[in-house]
Formats: structure tokens, C-alpha cells, sequence
């Protein structure tokens, strides 16, 4: 019977077990730049027993950031920062993959020269990101302003973009990228009506919304190859101004294109909060028809519910975001049936060591 600590070879990819470590935003890199540091190593070192850690959600490029001090994958100094996280990964025994993230609408204004955000079409998502003082790496949750809708022919240069980040991330010591196309951010809202009323070849029918996912994957795959290529989807997340009734046959038919070209991973991202809804049985086999490769699945999973997902063939691995924060030895606490440590919320965006990399192994409990 698989289990969260059976073995899977993930297109050549040995992974010891089947617990991932979800991306997570902490907003602790280095200012200026944005570069990852020996803090973030250290951070993703001791959360090496993960089958696979996915990365937190890394720009692009600059017009893809849309929260404080976030990482990106478009200089030089970033990729030479994130060398040393997957140098201490690695030495750790880990296995690592780099989220892939451009925003969209989902920013602030700061972060932009004309005070603007882009987005498919000029809509509002309604939402709110965490913005810092850069002097005093003091932050909160502000409003972001309407977006302006991006011209055609802007596109392309974005999928290059996202080609260009994946050879950083490969070049970085990567052993393969996650595109992030969840969650209300730019690939998300080319899928859905609900932020894309456009008419041109990028709205419309479903052929076309799933067009830029399309591109976006063929240019990362082109790059670094399919086996080293995942992708994050969340058609149950209806946050941030995303409901579609339409969502669920787009992603079906994404996940058909996501099979022809052969990523490794499709990651469902399930909402982990309280009154989420339910993600029906009847979808998670229509997902597992349409595309057969390697299913992720995360969103307020326990040891017992996800036993219960692999016994039944509905996931091949399970990512587990905020009960790492605080336990560095998940994989070692889930297998021991050991307690688990609750995190600090006040310290989960910006700060140094507490709250971050200082919360101590079971064996030091």
C-alpha cells in the first residue's frame, strides 16, 4: 500500500517519500535586490527530509512582484543567492524545485514606475498584499489598485520570461521548476472569466484562456526539460475576485495540454481555511483521466486524511505548508506519530531568525 513514506521516482527523480513542502511566502531576502541569503538556507536546509520542498513563490521579473522583499529569478545576484539554498539543500540530502511566479493584478503600486499592476483585463481583484517600509522592514496588508490590462502584444515577452527564469532557476542548482498558475495570480486569471473579459486571442473560449498557461508551459519545458517541469492549479479557490462557473471544464482541458506536453506534476491547491469548499471526488477522477502523471495535492491536510488520498489512488504525494513552519522534521514527526509545534503567526512575513529558522528538531524538544 503506498503511504506518505513510500518511495516515488518522479520521472527520474527519486524521492524517498510522498511529503512535500509547500510553497510558502516568508519575505526574508536581502534588500536591495530581493536576493535570497544564508537566512533562506538555512530555512530550507533543516526541511531537507522533504520528499521535494517546492520554493516560495519567486518573480519572474520585476513587473511580477506584487508583495515585500519576495525573491525573484532575474539578476545575477538572486540566482547566485539561491545557489547557496540549493547548495545546503542538496548537502541536506534534499531535493528542491523553484516556484515560478508572476502576479498580475495581485500587487501594489510601489512596485511598479507608472503605479500600475498588469493584468489580462483592467479588474479589480478585490484583495489586499503585504507591503513593507524598506527602512524599517515594517509591513501591512493595503489594498491592490486596478490594474491595467496588458496588450497583446506584451505577452510573449512575459512567456519568455517565464523560459528565461526556469534556464535562472537551472542555473541556480534547481533540480526543476514549479510554474505557479494558482491562486488568483497571472496564469489564474487568464483562466477565468471573472478577471478576463478580453475578447482577443486570450479570452473567449476555452482554447484561448488556457492559451497563455499553454505557452508559458511549451517555453519551460523547451528550456529545461519536461521531467523537470510542475504546475500549481487551484480551481476550487474562489478568493481575490476568481469565481467562475466556468473553471472546472478550462482546467480539465488545461490538464489534457499539461499531459500532451508531459510536465512532471500537476499540484492542486486545495483552500485550507475552515469553511473552504469541499473538492468533489467526482473531479479529482475526471483530473486523473485527463492527465496521467504525478498529482499533488495540498490544502489542510493531517498524517490520517493524507494516507487516506494515496491509499485511494486520488494523489501521488502530499504538500503540507504551514505545519513545516514550525516543524522542520515533519516527515520525522509524522512517522513517529511525534506532537506537533504550533508557529508564530506574528513572525510568518519579514523579520530575521525567529520565527523562521529557529524552531528546533523533535530531538530537541
Amino acid at each position: 500500500m503506498t503511504t506518505l513514506f513510500s518511495a516515488l521516482d518522479m520521472q527520474g527523480l527519486a524521492l524517498p517519500n510522498r511529503i512535500v513542502m509547500a510553497p510558502m511566502t516568508r519575505a526574508r531576502t536581502d534588500q536591495p535586490g530581493n536576493v535570497p541569503n544564508a537566512m533562506m538556507a538555512d530555512y530550507y536546509a533543516q526541511r531537507a527530509s522533504a520528499g521535494l520542498i517546492v520554493s516560495e513563490a519567486t518573480q519572474i521579473s520585476p513587473q511580477g512582484q506584487g508583495y515585500s522583499f519576495t525573491p525573484g529569478i532575474h539578476s545575477r545576484a538572486q540566482i547566485a543567492g539561491w545557489r547557496g539554498v540549493t547548495d545546503a539543500v542538496h548537502a541536506a540530502g534534499g531535493r528542491m524545485f523553484l516556484q515560478l511566479w508572476h502576479v498580475g493584478r495581485m500587487s501594489h503600486g510601489s512596485f511598479h514606475p507608472d503605479g500600475r499592476p498588469v493584468a489580462p483585463s483592467a479588474l479589480s481583484p478585490d484583495a489586499s498584499v503585504w507591503v513593507a517600509d524598506p527602512e524599517t522592514g515594517a509591513g501591512r496588508m493595503v489594498p491592490s489598485p486596478l490594474p491595467r490590462a496588458l496588450e497583446t502584444d506584451e505577452i510573449p515577452a512575459i512567456v519568455d520570461q517565464f523560459r528565461q527564469a526556469a534556464a535562472n532557476a537551472a542555473d541556480a542548482g534547481f533540480d526543476g521548476v514549479e510554474i505557479h498558475g494558482a491562486n488568483g495570480y497571472l496564469i489564474d486569471q487568464f483562466l477565468r472569466r471573472s478577471s478576463n473579459i478580453r475578447t482577443d486571442r486570450y479570452g473567449g473560449p476555452q482554447e484561448n484562456r488556457i492559451r497563455f498557461l499553454v505557452e508559458v508551459a511549451e517555453a519551460v519545458t523547451g528550456e529545461i526539460g519536461a521531467g523537470r517541469s510542475g504546475i500549481r492549479l487551484s480551481p476550487y479557490i474562489t478568493q481575490r475576485n476568481m469565481e467562475d462557473a466556468e473553471i472546472i471544464p478550462t482546467i480539465l482541458r488545461a490538464a489534457r495540454e499539461i499531459e500532451r506536453i508531459g510536465l512532471a506534476y500537476i499540484h492542486l491547491s486545495e483552500a485550507d481555511w475552515e469553511d473552504a469548499p469541499v473538492i468533489p471526488e467526482r473531479f479529482r477522477n475526471d483530473l486523473r483521466a485527463a492527465y496521467s502523471g504525478t498529482l499533488i495535492v495540498a490544502g489542510k491536510y493531517d498524517k490520517a486524511r493524507a494516507g487516506r488520498i494515496l491509499a485511494e489512488g486520488l494523489a501521488d504525494l502530499v504538500a503540507f505548508g504551514r505545519p513545516f513552519i514550525a516543524n522542520p522534521d515533519l516527515p520525522e514527526r509524522l512517522r513517529t506519530d511525534s506532537p506537533l509545534a504550533a508557529f508564530d503567526p506574528a513572525t510568518l512575513f519579514g523579520g530575521g531568525a525567529q520565527g523562521y529558522s529557529d524552531y528546533p528538531a523533535v530531538s530537541l524538544t
